[in-house]
């Protein structure tokens, strides 16, 4: 894991990969858990029989969403920002889900950094997620992450 303190050694970083979070596996009780508590109960992602005979992916599939809420656990796997003063989610840029993540399968997140813009006592960082399913070579999901952090 790489760990960085300071907007100085992040900028010595831009525009390179950070690095390869371990494999998480997708299980239909995450996907239950996540519909029943973001009350997305759609069949393609809850009803393995349905999805299984109707649905276009021979199964359930993982909710986008689900896929993108794995962001600060596999991201921490690649890279620390513990030194900084304070580290908040600021948003994202440009989600997409290019690819459908089986139920069954694992993700894994590859990080790179894009962007960084000073900020007073801190700066807005700019990482590029790319979440990759161990059965395909296309990408589930692929976002830009805003933090923002404090030194």
């Amino acid at each position: 894991m790489l760990a960085v303190s300071t907007i100085e050694e992040l900028q010595g970083r831009l525009g390179q990969e950070l690095g390869i979070s371990d494999w998480h596996p997708v299980t239909q009780r995450d996907i239950s858990t996540f519909a029943e508590v973001t009350h997305d109960q759609q069949w393609i992602h809850t009803d393995v029989e349905k999805a299984t005979q109707l649905g276009p992916f021979g199964g359930t599939i993982a909710h986008g969403y689900y896929t993108l809420a794995l962001a600060m656990h596999l991201m921490q796997q690649v890279v620390s920002l513990e030194g900084f003063g304070m580290v908040v989610n600021y948003g994202l840029n440009r989600v997409r889900f290019p690819a459908p993540l089986p139920v069954g399968d694992r993700v894994r997140l590859r990080l790179s950094l894009e962007g960084i813009e000073s900020r007073p006592g801190g700066g807005d960082v700019t990482f590029l997620m790319s979440f990759e399913c161990a059965a395909q070579d296309k990408p589930v999901c692929i976002a830009e992450s805003v933090v923002r952090v404090y030194e």
